[in-house]
């Protein structure tokens, strides 16, 4: 029997990485003993790491299953004969205690044919950062392929990669085939294709516990560098309150930025679920049916066949997103 749709909440998976801190347990909530966390995958569909139903007659099942049950009620009709059973987005919050590797992701196409995997465009909020903290996106000067190696041979590759300061509300988009890395002292949301290939080209000539240095993807990243783009990888937007102020709109979502300090009502005109990401504050999300509540470090989904539902908070902020 299919049960009627509600705004639906997921266990976190939680993963431990050579760089995480203690920020997605102490900022977060995330309850957890496992130390160096690095990651919280919030809504995910990637294989072997599928995102399971926490509130509500759902709960227990993995969001596969609800693709599987409901199909265009889940996603919406075009995003249903796009995709499939396959959910197009993964959600993360990263905590960065250390410095991540240096890294790039393939498009579509070499995504496809390496790997049978989406390619992975992304975007970044920061939600807090610690004094001097900064990202690593893109070139500080013209690159070629040719000069790229030559730094890389030669260790010499911070020279030419571009730091930039943050703080929190900071913004990024990180295009397929653009160098990026997250600094010490980050802890951001981040928004991606449903995608786990990452090819890493530096990793501070760190080893793990056993002397090892993590592997280095320097051959097929060639390939799958973008030299020519231009720095429009800062994002810049409106922070008018109670009403969606769009932040990145790509083939592979849409993100807005929505502070909520009353009540209003959303309707649902894009033929999309809508997630939800709680960076700041509390809200309350009521639909015909059922009623949900999210706080900083929570999201939620919006079922696509949800038409109309009202959001009530006197000082959230949150990350809207759709496909």
């Amino acid at each position: 029997m299919k049960h009627k749709l509600y705004p639906i909440k997921f266990r976190p998976i939680l993963k431990e990485k050579i760089w995480g801190g203690e920020k997605l347990n102490n900022i977060l909530n995330k309850d957890s003993n496992l130390t160096n966390i690095g990651e919280s995958w919030e809504i995910s569909d990637v294989e072997g790491d599928t995102s399971i139903v926490t509130n509500g007659h759902l709960k227990g099942q993995t969001l596969k299953d609800l693709l599987e049950t409901y199909k265009a009620e889940l996603l919406g009709e075009k995003n249903y004969q796009t995709f499939g059973n396959k959910f197009p987005l993964l959600i993360k919050f990263i905590d960065a205690k250390e410095d991540l590797s240096i890294q790039l992701h393939p498009n579509d196409e070499l995504a496809a044919k390496r790997h049978n995997s989406f390619g992975k465009t992304e975007m970044w909020y920061v939600m807090q950062a610690d004094k001097d903290a900064n990202l690593i996106v893109g070139f500080n000067q013209e690159m070629t392929p040719e000069k790229y190696l030559k730094h890389l041979e030669d260790k010499t590759l911070t020279q030419i990669l571009n730091f930039d300061k943050v703080k929190t509300g900071d913004t990024y988009f990180i295009e397929v085939g653009r160098v990026h890395a997250i600094g010490a002292g980050v802890l951001l949301a981040e928004i991606q294709q449903t995608s786990d290939i990452t090819y890493r080209v530096y990793d501070w000539d760190r080893v793990d516990d056993e002397g090892n240095e993590r592997e280095l993807h320097n051959d097929l990243a060639i390939e799958a560098f973008n030299f020519e783009m231009e720095d429009n990888f800062r994002v810049d937007y409106k922070t008018d309150k109670n009403t969606s102020n769009e932040m990145v709109a790509c083939p592979y979502f849409t993100t807005s930025f929505l502070q909520v300090t009353d009540s209003i009502l959303k309707i649902n005109t894009k033929d999309s679920f809508f997630i939800y990401i709680c960076v700041e504050g509390e809200m309350m999300i009521e639909t015909e049916h059922a009623s949900e509540f999210i706080k900083q470090g929570e999201s939620i989904l919006i079922p696509a066949g949800i038409e109309t539902y009202k959001i009530t908070s006197t000082n959230a902020k949150l990350l809207e997103v759709y496909v």
